[in-house]
């Protein structure tokens, strides 16, 4: 959920607050980062940094605002977004400040100026940090693009400007993956191709916040002259304040959902929501009939141009059978790879920014073990040191002697729920666990051939509890996920709780308050 803390001399500032949807509970509620820890250890943050507007980075923020009434600074779409975000909440936005990039300000001992980079959004920044004679680069989200549709490419004269840095705390993601990730001007060749030869209506699902992928669709759908619909509130609004910023000053003019049945089939593209597959999302509601504007027909064409997120295999392969089914011919990241390009670096633009910048340290975040892992490698070709790869809850300090963890504090997960930030459904602090202990259980999955598989670690953490063998409950556990078929994180765990219960009163003295929180992870590829 991308919220960071940085401390100097007392002073401390926030980088980013954002949430993520947790799948394996019912109706699929948001989290947002647990702020416990903070308070505890007394750090309210002076100033709140926000590097884009995606919501991974800025969804949780009018919900943990309220608790610090500091500065908000932001990039101009970003600063839309929120002030909308705001509104709904019924908060007065004018704690928010746009920055442009490039811009530099202080607060307290910190020096920070917003340096663009490109990726799946527009004013993507890497935020340099100068506290105490330390240079600390933040890269936030980002990636290499030559072309990115919309904004400029990379300098890599500004990178190289600020040879040597400290510390570079670093995106993961693709870490991984070797070669250089794709540009948005072939992704919006290669659309303006499928276009060309689709025949019916087409349906483009994308992620609502990649306005050039938005751009590149509906100019690709103007040269084969088709008109473009819009389909999903996320997808409207972001482009509304786009629009209001000159971002899509190109794009065709949109014909409402409601118009849409007036036009032929092969005179439209509909850029609609919901590639992840989520129930409530326009292509859902277009796949099961549920649509009060547009009916697909056999003929029409669904392209995803989107990867599929770990954890959202099965939703969207029942999405994808409602489509078939109903006679559409579907292109996705499986058959027509062309149709999308990831917003994260892969190792050769990893290597390109490191030779640039010439760190010392770098701490790897974003993604599961394995991406961190892999940019540990990276960085270590590179004579980078990076001894770390930190988890959620971590107190770390760089100091002369380089990178320490200081402390782990647990994070019990926190849920938007009717408004308001509850602990996680059986977290109930008023409970005194004081006799049973607690046992906090954070168990990353994905599919397998047969059932569910565990990877990456298993974050165990048995508070106050009797002792457990926990390589007798890892084998039990791994037995058990291979055998359960569920085809939802939600159905996962209501399969798998009551067998876990049943388990741990049989091997442990005393039985402990329980709290299992069930995340996907990507499956490691092997050669």
């Amino acid at each position: 959920m991308n919220l960071t803390l940085y401390g100097y001399d007392n002073h401390w500032i926030a980088v980013d607050c954002g949430m993520m949807i947790r799948q394996d509970l019912p109706n699929s509620p948001l989290q947002v980062p647990n702020v416990d820890t903070p308070k505890a250890l007394g750090i309210v943050p002076k100033a709140l940094f926000i590097t884009h507007g995606h919501e991974d980075h800025i969804g949780a923020v009018a919900w943990l605002w309220p608790m610090w009434n500091c500065p908000i600074y932001a990039t101009p779409l970003a600063a839309g977004l929120l002030r909308l975000k705001f509104a709904e909440h019924q908060l007065s936005s004018a704690a928010i400040h746009v920055i442009e990039p490039g811009e530099a300000l202080e607060s307290g001992p910190f020096t920070l100026r917003y340096l663009l980079l490109t990726h799946s959004i527009p004013e993507s920044c890497a935020l340099m940090m100068l506290a105490g004679g330390y240079r600390v680069l933040h890269t936030g989200d980002w990636k290499l693009d030559p072309e990115p549709l919309i904004g400029t490419p990379i300098s890599a004269a500004q990178f190289k400007a600020l040879a040597p840095i400290d510390l570079v705390v670093g995106d993961s993601t693709n870490a991984p993956m070797p070669g250089h990730s794709g540009s948005e001007g072939d992704v919006a060749r290669a659309l303006a191709k499928t276009l060309s030869r689709c025949e019916g209506r087409v349906v483009v699902s994308c992620f609502a916040s990649n306005l050039a992928r938005v751009l590149a669709i509906g100019r690709a759908a103007h040269q084969c002259g088709r008109r473009i619909s819009l389909m999903g509130r996320s997808m409207e609004r972001m482009v509304s304040v786009a629009r209001g910023l000159g971002y899509m000053d190109d794009l065709p003019p949109l014909v409402p959902n409601h118009d849409l049945g007036y036009l032929p089939p092969d005179e439209v593209v509909i850029i609609a929501t919901g590639s992840q597959g989520e129930s409530r999302a326009a292509l859902q509601r277009l796949a099961q009939g549920r649509h009060p504007s547009v009916d697909l027909q056999p003929g029409d064409n669904v392209i995803f141009s989107a990867k599929v997120i770990p954890g959202n295999e099965r939703p969207i392969d029942q999405l994808k059978k409602r489509l078939t089914q109903l006679g559409v011919r579907i292109y996705d990241e499986v058959n027509h790879p062309e149709l999308h390009a990831t917003g994260h670096p892969a190792q050769e633009e990893l290597i390109k920014l490191y030779q640039w910048l010439k760190p010392k340290h770098l701490m790897p975040v974003h993604g599961e073990a394995r991406h961190q892992q892999a940019h540990q490698t990276i960085a270590e070709q590179l004579g980078i040191s990076a001894p770390l790869t930190p988890v959620n809850g971590d107190l770390l300090r760089f100091d002369n002697y380089g990178l320490h963890c200081e402390a782990h504090h647990v994070q019990p997960p926190c849920i938007v729920n009717q408004n308001s930030v509850v602990p996680h459904p059986g977290l109930d602090a008023a409970i005194s666990t004081a006799r049973r202990g607690s046992l906090y259980l954070a168990l990353p999955v994905t599919i397998s051939d047969h059932g569910w598989a565990r990877i990456g670690r298993l974050m165990l953490d048995a508070t106050n509890a009797s002792p457990l063998d926990e390589d007798s409950f890892i084998d039990w556990l791994d037995e058990q996920l291979d055998q359960i078929a569920a085809d939802t994180l939600a159905d996962l765990r209501q399969a798998l709780q009551p067998r876990l219960i049943h388990w741990l009163a049989d091997h442990m003295q005393h039985m402990p308050d329980v709290h299992l929180q069930i995340t996907a992870a990507e499956m490691q590829e092997t050669s």
